[in-house]
């Protein structure tokens, strides 16, 4: 049992399938939307942008 999950081995899962991710965000984004769920539809959204946003920040010279 784990504490948690490990940003060591998620990382590069989450890179590798990014594109996959944000689609499926938007996708539940739009059926909350049509549900009338505005709120939770903005909240997955937003989440993708920062998710988005990370994967496009430069790494710093220390691998980070």
């Amino acid at each position: 049992m784990t504490d948690g999950p490990n940003p060591e081995a998620l990382g590069p899962l989450v890179a590798e399938h990014l594109p996959t991710i944000l689609y499926a965000l938007e996708l539940c984004a739009l059926q909350m939307e049509g549900d009338g769920r505005r709120e939770e539809a903005d909240y997955y959204r937003e989440l993708a942008r920062r998710m988005s946003d990370a994967a496009s920040t430069p790494r710093t010279a220390d691998g980070g």
